[in-house]
């Protein structure tokens, strides 16, 4: 899953692609790179961001997904948002994935949405809201912080699939880094087998987050060992900015578990 944010203010490339001919021309170059799935989201879900006005994520995301959706292949088309009106006019331009940070719960309206429309969808675990998320996140927010995120998603799961939504469209994500300490992430981590046990694919996204320390430019590595240790423990899908370094490594790490290799010509 390639993430193509299409904001000023996002936490690691934010500004770079708010222009919509810059916009389509990295989702295309994700695409082309090896993603599956290209996310387009028009408000940032960073530590302490604003929320934006629906009006302006609209103006923001519709044209990308819609050129996207024409343009990027085989490749499924997300959005990136907890407003079931602007998922309702990304899902009109092409857009067949749902990707909601609040899990259903911000938008009363997005069950509907996503049940009538037929589209997947991916409930996210997450303390708060993006504003507020690490204020209130310390080493007493959870007692458990595995079993807690998966009786949260569990839960999401049984109210969406309550609402219409039918259980084989449905996505889990326990969210890394949101209103979580390094601890809390590192153990999610560590016993993500514990969430893919839910039955539904799991997503994972590590991608350049702070957890993994240093500047964003030296966080590939981090991002590239977290995601490979995600496979292993049954993570289906991979959210990252980085897409052809970290698709070459899933498919080393695949090919490992699986004992499956195809050798190249040149390989000795």
């Amino acid at each position: 899953m390639g993430v193509l944010n299409v904001t000023p203010d996002s936490f690691s490339d934010g500004g770079l692609f708010l222009d919509e001919q810059a916009a389509v021309a990295h989702g295309v170059e994700l695409y082309e790179q090896g993603a599956e799935i290209l996310d387009i989201g028009g408000e940032s879900t960073r530590p302490g961001a604003e929320p934006v006005d629906a009006n302006e994520e609209l103006r923001r995301v519709v044209p990308v997904v819609e050129a996207l959706s024409q343009r990027a292949g085989r490749a499924q088309i997300s959005i990136d948002t907890s407003k079931a009106i602007v998922a309702q006019a990304a899902i009109a331009a092409g857009a067949t994935l749902v990707n909601d940070v609040s899990a259903l719960r911000a938008d009363p309206e997005m069950a509907v949405v996503v049940a009538e429309s037929g589209t997947d969808c991916c409930l996210m675990h997450m303390l708060g809201e993006p504003r507020t998320m690490q204020r209130v996140v310390g080493g007493s927010s959870y007692t458990d912080v595995v079993d807690e995120v998966k009786a949260f998603l569990e839960e999401r799961m049984v109210f969406a699939v309550g609402e219409g939504i039918e259980e084989r469209r449905i996505l889990l994500d326990p969210g890394i880094g949101f209103g979580k300490t390094v601890e809390h992430n590192l153990a999610l981590l560590r016993r993500l087998n514990e969430i893919v046990a839910l039955g539904c694919p799991v997503v994972i996204g590590t991608s350049r987050k702070r957890f993994l320390g240093g500047l964003p430019a030296e966080r590939l590595p981090g991002t590239i060992a977290t995601n490979v240790m995600a496979l292993e423990r049954g993570a289906s899908v991979f959210r990252v900015h980085d897409v052809a370094p970290v698709a070459a490594a899933l498919a080393v790490a695949s090919a490992t578990l699986s004992g499956k290799w195809t050798a190249s010509p040149t390989t000795s």
